[in-house]
């Protein structure tokens, strides 16, 4: 099967009752969704963080980082700015089009066009922003809300990520800003991702199972189920928690700096038949020419050994971007013997 190129907006495409070919997954891989389980997962309100409260928020961070954690968060205006984005007239919204994975801001859809052989279900806004003054000229226009929703949006979930990545650093011993200083004014991008119904939701993936490559992901998701995790070697649903909670999925480069401690995520994106679907995952990364290794007080601590060998970031970006979602993750490339 040839890799899928030239590819057109899925939103732009969605004329059958039938799952184009180009997006159905072999039997073995399918998503198998009758399986599925429904869980609890950790929270953590924020509220507290600079107050009183701060030792055992950070506590409860260390305990839910084991695992997975969700924070309590509402910015109900980004969600209508993306949705109104991808209701435009077609003509206006595949003007943002490109399957050029250099440009930083733009429309595209599944993950990889030029590499994949499978599609995914989904369309994407992706918007870098940091510096956001670099980058939101760039943005779309159109809905006329949206660039001052999303630089709103973008400044406030950093303002998070770095409280996040402060505790993370004091929930394993090390100076708070250790994390953060580790990261060398860590990236920041988000991808707005419009799932449409699917007439068989069974053959196909949204997003197929894989760890993300960066260091946290904090994702505002909308009323309709679709993210899964993988936990006790079961599918779990996350389903979305009222009042727009943020779903935070601790990436690679966490369980690298953490020397195994702390683990990246293995999730997954489904989709449905009846509803569209919105999710608007904020990356944290590390700069390209980050160099990312464990502290040397794990070694003793948690490992005899350091698990994974040094390396930049931008490698390890490259690597995964060239092996895209055909596996779960890149971190094999950079274990240690």
């Amino acid at each position: 099967m040839a890799a899928v190129s030239n590819k057109t907006l899925l939103l732009s495409d969605l004329n059958s009752d039938v799952v184009p070919i180009h997006y159905i997954r072999p039997i073995s891989e399918r998503p198998n969704l009758t399986d599925i389980i429904t869980s609890d997962i950790p929270i953590v309100d924020l509220r507290g963080i600079d107050g009183a409260d701060h030792s055992s928020i950070v506590k409860a961070i260390g305990l839910a980082s084991t695992t997975m954690v969700s924070l309590t968060q509402l910015i109900e205006s980004m969600l209508c700015v993306a949705r109104e984005f991808f209701r435009l007239p077609e003509s206006e919204r595949n003007a943002k089009y490109s399957d050029n994975p250099s440009k930083a801001n733009r429309l595209s859809t599944s993950f990889n066009v030029h590499t994949e052989k499978i599609g995914c279900w989904r369309d994407y806004l992706r918007l870098h922003c940091h510096p956001l003054e670099e980058f939101v000229h760039e943005w779309p226009s159109n809905p006329p809300s949206f660039r001052d929703v999303a630089a709103r949006y973008s400044r406030k979930i950093r303002e998070l990520a770095c409280k996040l990545l402060s505790c993370i650093s004091e929930s394993l011993g090390l100076e708070k800003d250790w994390m953060e200083k580790s990261l060398e004014d860590f990236g920041q991008h988000m991808a707005i991702n419009y799932y449409p119904p699917c007439p068989d939701p069974e053959l196909v993936y949204g997003l197929p199972a894989h760890k993300d490559p960066n260091v946290v992901t904090l994702l505002l998701q909308d009323t309709v189920p679709g993210l899964q995790i993988l936990k006790n070697g079961n599918w779990v649903a996350v389903n979305p928690i009222p009042n727009n909670s943020i779903i935070v999925n601790l990436g690679d480069q966490i369980q690298v700096l953490s020397n195994g401690r702390y683990k990246s995520v293995l999730h997954r994106a489904v989709v449905n038949s009846d509803k569209e679907r919105i999710s608007i995952p904020t990356f944290c990364c590390p700069s390209m020419d980050a160099v990312i290794e464990s502290h040397k007080s794990f070694l003793n601590q948690h490992h005899n050994k350091q698990l994974y060998r040094s390396f930049t970031y931008g490698d390890y970006y490259k690597a995964f971007w060239n092996r895209g979602l055909s596996q779960e993750s890149c971190l094999d490339l950079f274990t240690n013997p």
